[in-house]
């Protein structure tokens, strides 16, 4: 057996989040804050669907 063949019958390692539950509503409301900042700039349609949607994960 190859060490190529050893490689493609390993397992993939499971993957672990980054952030935690707690994690998301902090960066939710950074975001809320900063959307007031731009709220009349082209670029806060990007952070205010980033708000919605990490709204549903958190």
């Amino acid at each position: 057996m190859t060490t190529d063949t050893i490689e493609q019958t390993r397992e993939p390692t499971r993957s672990r989040a980054v952030f935690s539950q707690e994690d998301f509503g902090l960066i939710r409301t950074a975001i809320a804050h900063y959307l007031r900042e731009v709220q009349d700039q082209p670029e806060s349609v990007k952070y205010a669907n980033l708000y919605h949607r990490l709204g549903r994960v958190a």
